[in-house]
């Protein structure tokens, strides 16, 4: 068994989001980190903004072509979502999905051809998660736009932190419903642990939870997976696993949103699971 995770579990994985708290990086600065990225680049997914920062982009990349995701929070106009996706046609900025939230008019932007994702709430979680996987499966079979749905795993000032129970519920309603999904805020280390700054969630736990979930785990041996503090049960699983456990991980598990992707990457060539990079 191979002691290094397998490139295609983590291939596009990892979003940045280094404009976004807790980061926060002026977007200058997040722009030319992203373009000047070369070690691991291949796990690293679009660079994320706000979707009103569309014309800085455009004008901080000059003729550098970067992909981006275009982020409308919940309770946030969507309209400058469309406008800048249509700014972005014909120049080098490639807008390769939008992220809004589930109480807007987010089915009005079905003719963008990008991915849409959408955050779902606490409040009308079930009908949310219903909502979005009937869209999925209505789009996917007439070659509409992607949908997928995403869920918060990182406390904000009105957003306590999810817990692996709720957690788990999120992961086994996307894999019950056969629904694509991502995850924001939070993952920045790859175990679960009690920081400083409060509980946070492990890439490995998330990674190891959404195989359980697919080989059809119920939430409470999902959320067990979640809870798991030490390295050895979780890379057990996923040195162990087979391409195709691996591809179907990879299509309900889609990508995360993390402000500095470094962090995470860097645990897991710590741990030796992956190959350093320059």
């Amino acid at each position: 068994m191979s002691g290094r995770l397998s490139d295609s579990l983590l291939e596009r994985l990892i979003d940045d989001a280094a404009v976004f708290p807790p980061g926060s990086a002026p977007l200058p600065d997040a722009v030319a980190s992203h373009l000047a990225r070369t070690a691991y680049r291949h796990f690293v997914g679009p660079l994320l903004v706000p979707a009103t920062a569309t014309n800085q982009v455009l004008e901080l990349v000059g003729e550098a072509a970067i992909e981006v995701g275009l982020i409308a929070r919940p309770g946030t106009p969507i309209e400058p979502v469309r406008e800048g996706v249509i700014a972005c046609i014909g120049t080098p900025v490639l807008v390769s999905g939008v992220e809004v939230g589930a109480s807007s008019a987010w089915r009005t932007l079905d003719d963008l051809g990008v991915t849409v994702t959408v955050e779902i709430p606490r409040d009308g979680f079930e009908q949310a998660l219903d909502d979005v996987a009937e869209a999925a499966h209505e789009y996917a079979q007439v070659g509409g736009p992607d949908i997928q749905a995403k869920f918060r795993t990182g406390a904000t000032e009105v957003w306590a932190w999810p817990d692996e129970a709720e957690l788990a519920r999120f992961i086994h309603g996307c894999v019950r419903r056969r629904l694509p999904f991502k995850l924001t805020g939070g993952l920045h280390h790859v175990l679960r642990a009690d920081r400083v700054d409060g509980p946070q969630h492990g890439l490995l736990n998330v990674l190891t939870a959404v195989d359980a979930a697919a080989a059809g785990a119920l939430p409470d041996q999902i959320a067990a997976c979640l809870a798991e503090r030490s390295p050895g049960p979780l890379t057990d699983v996923l040195l162990g696993m087979t391409s195709e456990e691996v591809a179907e991980v990879r299509a309900v598990f889609r990508a995360y949103g993390c402000c500095t992707v470094t962090d995470p990457i860097g645990e897991l060539v710590e741990l030796g699971l992956l190959k350093e990079e320059h």
